[in-house]
């Protein structure tokens, strides 16, 4: 079956769950209304379901080749990325001073949905280089402002993040490549990192790589880190292009999934250095890298719903096509296996999780918004804090959704999922990487207990907690029967998750080994809970519609019920998890001690 972006479901998501129209009625989306938003996401739908689309699994097949550290994209790539650029979709959400088109955060969140469920290894280019303009345009001096931003924006040069090296990889205190001062202002750069994500590819002129290095007398671990600017090649003063930096890829990777995005191995400094440029203080390196792995997590979430998406069209459209065995309708023959309830379990699974973790992006996407435009410095910091502790909620439940909705769809496809030939199995293997990258889902939980829990010494999470409370009272006090027993099983998550933040908050400083065991649970938990109240919100909305006679979206009232009867109901078994702290993991060297 060929893909087609999910425009309706998404645009519904914008409003329903993430009240977009209601920040364009105060006036926080500059000029941007409504038809305009619908009319952004269609034809980026548009162009990413007819020309993207395409891309993906011949790409697959042929992968990125390396040949004497040159990088060439499979065919098709660098024309299709040239025109997506020309059009002006690189920059959507990038400041208009440089050429962006400055839409809010949301509307890139659903852009960037859109690429991904197209074709998640092209898509990956233009997500790192959105990150590396935001880490300039928030640490860089005026100069590389001027010189580099305006053509990454266009999508002419496109950026990189380099942070991890074979000794350094989520602990980057190993961090070891070198800058030196040269006598001009500029650094040379001397090391090598692995795991670049198009370090090296032939779609765009030039290549600026963003790499955290350690300067000389500079202070152990983290504290000790800088970030530099490093192009593929030198910039003139005129914006022309000169000479090739000291810099080479090495080599690519041979991965599981996402073959036609080149990961590249790339080495700094074989001769004189890597000619680079500061960005942010000396030593303060991290926070500025921050900015870029912080859009990243948002964005790299937002893939685990692509990728979800994508797997259950084609598993829906799978289900209705193949026969086997006798349905319930008791007609002679064989049925359409969508007519069997197993399987019909498994693609509601499968449109509720990508449902729900689609709301908790753009909830994020939204916060994001309203920490930059709300007209109350009040708002703006509470908005802050949501799109904190949303953040790495976004980004791990969703990128585990989609790997669990890339097997479920391998699972409808039964012997022929496991086939290449389907293209089943190449979603499944694409999204594995998500749950990886932009940091581990572990770390997430961790970031998430440790973190953001204490933010406003804890007003952000039981704000968060007790407005996923009133969509349950919403849904029991206007909600029809449709909904069955929604409300009530959105309140029982709504304690399981009150009582396990309790717990985690008073842990914070009593027992920290019983909080990090928990955490992965915890992260699950409230990714739940707030998914559930995202459906809910979609099918409150669903029912609104009706009463004014359009009733084409109320399965949404029924995706609702399923979420909540059906999943969300491992709530309280997720807060049993939790309660029992550490002690589980107390003896795990005798667990797993070799037993051979």
């Amino acid at each position: 079956m060929p893909y087609r972006s999910s425009v309706g479901d998404i645009l519904f998501s914008l409003n329903a769950v993430a009240d977009l129209p209601g920040m364009i009625r105060q006036g926080l989306a500059g000029d941007l209304d409504w038809d305009a938003v619908s009319a952004i996401v269609a034809e980026a739908g548009r162009f990413a379901t007819e020309e993207i689309a395409p891309l993906n699994r011949p790409g697959d097949l042929a992968g990125a080749r390396y040949e004497n550290g040159v990088v060439t994209m499979p065919a098709g790539f660098a024309d299709v990325y040239r025109r997506w650029a020309e059009a002006g979709w690189n920059g959507v959400s990038g400041p208009t001073e440089f050429g962006g088109m400055g839409l809010p955060h949301l509307v890139n969140v659903a852009c960037t949905e859109i690429w991904n469920g197209a074709s998640m290894a092209f898509a990956l280019c233009p997500l790192l280089t959105e990150g590396a303009v935001g880490a300039l345009k928030s640490f860089g001096s005026r100069e590389l402002l001027d010189r580099y931003l305006a053509p990454m924006i266009s999508g002419r040069w496109t950026g990189t993040m380099n942070l991890t090296e074979p000794q350094a990889g989520s602990d980057l205190s190993a961090v070891r490549t070198r800058a030196e001062r040269a006598g001009d202002g500029s650094y040379r750069l001397f090391g090598q990192k692995i795991f670049i994500t198009y370090g090296e590819h032939d779609m765009a002129e030039n290549i600026v790589h963003l790499v955290l290095a350690r300067l000389p007398g500079a202070p152990a671990g983290t504290r000790g880190l800088t970030l530099f600017l490093t192009p593929k090649f030198l910039v003139n003063p005129d914006g022309s292009l000169g000479e090739r930096n000291d810099l080479r890829c090495a080599g690519i990777e041979h991965k599981l999934g996402i073959h036609a995005s080149p990961t590249c191995v790339m080495v700094y400094g074989d001769a004189e250095g890597a000619k680079a440029w500061r960005v942010g203080e000396e030593n303060r390196g991290l926070a500025a890298m921050f900015v870029m792995m912080n859009a990243a997590r948002l964005a790299v979430g937002t893939q685990g719903v692509a990728i979800g998406e994508r797997a259950y069209q084609q598993a829906l459209s799978y289900a209705r096509e193949r026969r086997q065995g006798r349905g319930m309708n008791g007609r002679d023959g064989m049925s359409p296996i969508i007519e069997h309830a197993d399987v019909q379990r498994m693609l509601m699974t499968m449109k509720a999780n990508v449902h729900a973790a689609r709301g908790i992006c753009c909830l994020t996407g939204v916060s994001l918004d309203l920490a930059e435009h709300a007209h109350a410095a009040g708002e703006r910091t509470a908005a802050a804090n949501r799109a904190a502790l949303l953040t790495p909620i976004a980004k791990a439940f969703s990128t585990d959704i989609g790997d669990e909705a890339t097997s479920i769809g391998v699972q409808v496809h039964g012997g022929m999922g496991f086939i290449e030939e389907t293209g089943a199995a190449q979603h499944m293997r694409d999204s594995r990487i998500a749950a990886i990258y932009e940091g581990a889902n572990g770390i997430h939980g961790i970031d998430l207990v440790q973190r953001k829990l204490p933010l406003a010494n804890g007003e952000t999470v039981r704000d968060e907690i007790a407005g996923i409370r009133r969509v349950a009272s919403d849904v029991a006090g206007r909600g029809g029967a449709g909904f069955g027993a929604t409300a009530e099983r959105l309140a029982e998550a709504s304690d399981a998750l009150e009582e396990s933040t309790r717990l985690m908050l008073d842990w914070a400083a009593a027992d920290p080994y019983s909080a990090l065991a928990g955490a992965s649970p915890y992260l699950r938990l409230f990714g739940l809970t707030l998914g559930g109240a995202c459906l809910a919100k979609a099918g409150l909305a669903a029912e609104a519609l009706a009463e004014g006679g359009d009733r084409g979206e109320l399965g949404r009232v029924g995706l609702a019920r399923f979420f909540a009867e059906k999943l969300a109901v491992a709530a309280p078994g997720l807060a049993r998890a939790i309660a029992s702290g550490g002690a589980p993991l107390q003896s795990y060297e005798a667990i797993l001690a070799d037993s051979a």
